[in-house]
């Protein structure tokens, strides 16, 4: 019983998982961050497109 819970002390394997789970979670977060930044301006771009497109359509296409 003791040899196991001296075995048990001893084992870093956990807590390596749980620092690689940490920087998934960071480096997650940043991504998200960062897409949803170039996702606004990829929508803006997208809106004046739209908006310089409005008029040049020919009849019937609206």
């Amino acid at each position: 019983m003791f040899n196991n819970l001296t075995r048990f002390a001893t084992d870093e394997q956990g807590a390596t998982a749980v620092e690689y789970g940490l920087i998934a979670a960071l480096v997650s977060v940043a991504c998200v961050a960062a897409l949803g930044s170039v996702g606004s301006a990829v929508a803006a771009v997208f809106d004046l497109v739209q908006s310089n497109l409005a008029g040049t359509a020919p009849a019937g296409l609206d």
